[in-house]
């Protein structure tokens, strides 16, 4: 079985919808952390153009990829600069550090 991992950078107040969405799709786990930066949207009302952001990853079945992207861009869009953008990443493997096992994802990771 194949995984991705998906990584969400997205509007600080979409994250609500956004976390919605991923239960609402079973997506049984994700990471979520607050990150600033700068993209194609520059915030030039701060003297370092640095914008906040919410970053948002999760580990999928490869299957799934398509599923959950889409759920995330239809309820992180604004329309608005600075929206954010959703990367898919292949992952070799994964290990859950407790049993010191290869993860197999019909397990929860």
């Amino acid at each position: 079985m194949k995984f991705c991992k998906l990584t969400a950078i997205i509007q600080p107040d979409r994250l609500d919808n956004v976390e919605e969405k991923l239960n609402e799709l079973g997506v049984s786990g994700f990471t979520k952390m607050a990150v600033n930066g700068v993209g194609e949207y520059k915030n030039y009302f701060k003297e370092d153009s640095v914008s906040s952001h919410i970053r948002v990853e999760m580990y999928l079945q490869e299957t799934r990829e398509s599923e959950v992207v889409e759920g995330i861009l239809e309820v992180a869009h604004t329309g608005s600069q600075g929206d954010g953008i959703v990367v898919v990443s292949p992952v070799v493997e994964i290990y859950r550090i407790r049993t010191r096992e290869k993860c197999h994802m019909e397990e929860s990771c």
